[in-house]
């Protein structure tokens, strides 16, 4: 990744911004379809690619997909909205590079935010999907319309996030078609060596309400039993976070894994099976090629979780608990449940373990 001031100092006029604003999961997913979006430079043109920094740690995906991918950025959000004089460095940095194409990704934007990024980029062609509705930014938004040179209807709110993508990617004048979900050979590391066979759980979710409780995970780890190392994964502070995992981690064939995840995907790569919450782990686990069972909340029904019946691929597997209230978007009106979301705590346990029971019974030996 590069730093703002040196962008600014190192790039040649013109070129291509292109900002995508979301998470890490969001960026993970992005990276099916960014060789398109780079292809929109035009001959000899640089792209550069900006992130959210918490999406940072994805930034390894981007590498080597385009040729002209000169740079990856990223800019602290929190930061930004808070600091008059680091947003001013920012603006300076963007304007300074003399873009001549500017591309959110974004559908959800904050106008001042994302929004006040890509507008500060002073490029003469600036182009996004109609933003997202949002009640209490939707009179900026409207008024930050008419600074957008061309603006595409993406369609309603509940649309497959990848499906959309591809849409304004094909509106853009590039390959639109939607991508595999798995990446293709030349794209993904070595798997790591194991001396046995391994399951990677990834039950932890910046949003708690999304994770299943170490109950389960308890379960889970009987039932599958001591033919299998385990490696329970997650950011450094999530035992910490979330103790009631502790005991789980002190099991003989069960350990706590904390690598980053460029170093987690080789051991993706080699997993007999990856059980874990909706989050960027699983999009990883998918991409990666690994049998990946999602234990999914119902919020993101229809948007993202579980993909598109058109472009879910073999590996990947999910079970929710359908509800009169699913695609609420994380905008739950429900009690919550054990600090779960009440279609998270409704998921059957007995579904969960069969699954696994099928998945690892189709494996060759």
């Amino acid at each position: 990744m590069t730093d703002l001031d040196i962008l600014a100092a190192g790039s040649p006029p013109g070129g291509v911004l292109v900002v995508a604003a979301g998470g890490i999961g969001d960026a993970i997913l992005l990276a099916h379809l960014f060789p398109g979006f780079a292809g929109l430079g035009e001959a000899g043109e640089k792209l550069t690619l900006l992130l959210r920094a918490d999406a940072g740690p994805a930034a390894f995906l981007f590498a080597g997909q385009a040729s002209n991918l000169a740079n990856v950025v990223t800019v602290d959000f929190a930061r930004f909205g808070k600091s008059y004089f680091y947003r001013r460095r920012v603006f300076r940095a963007l304007r300074a590079t003399g873009y001549r194409l500017a591309v959110s990704v974004d559908y959800k934007r904050h106008p001042k935010l994302d929004e006040a990024l890509i507008l500060a980029s002073g490029a003469p062609d600036i182009r996004a999907m109609q933003a997202r509705p949002w009640s209490k930014y939707d009179g900026q938004l409207t008024r930050n319309r008419a600074r957008f040179t061309r603006l595409y209807d993406s369609g309603p709110v509940l649309t497959d996030k990848i499906i959309r993508w591809a849409g304004f990617l094909q509106w853009l004048g590039g390959d639109g078609a939607p991508p595999v979900l798995n990446y293709a050979p030349e794209r993904l590391p070595p798997a790591r060596p194991l001396d046995r066979p391994a399951i990677v759980l990834a039950p932890f979710s910046a949003e708690k309400r999304k994770q299943s409780p170490a109950a389960l995970y308890a379960k889970i780890i009987d039932h599958i039993g001591d033919d299998y190392d385990l490696a329970l994964t997650g950011a450094p502070g999530d035992l910490d976070a979330n103790p009631e995992f502790k005991s789980m981690a002190g099991r003989p064939n069960v350990s706590f894994d904390a690598s980053s995840f460029e170093d987690l995907a080789p051991l993706l790569r080699a997993a007999s099976l990856v059980v874990a919450a909706d989050t960027a782990s699983m999009h990883l686990a998918v991409a990666m090629g690994a049998p990946t069972l999602c234990l999914a909340s119902a919020a993101y029904v229809n948007e993202i979780v579980p993909y598109a019946p058109s472009i879910i691929p073999a590996n990947a597997h999910f079970i929710y608990q359908p509800m009169d209230c699913q695609s609420c978007l994380g905008d739950c009106t429900r009690e919550a449940e054990a600090g779960m979301y009440a279609c998270v705590a409704a998921i059957d346990e007995m579904q969960v373990l069969a699954k696994i029971d099928e998945i690892l019974g189709g494996q060759e030996p």
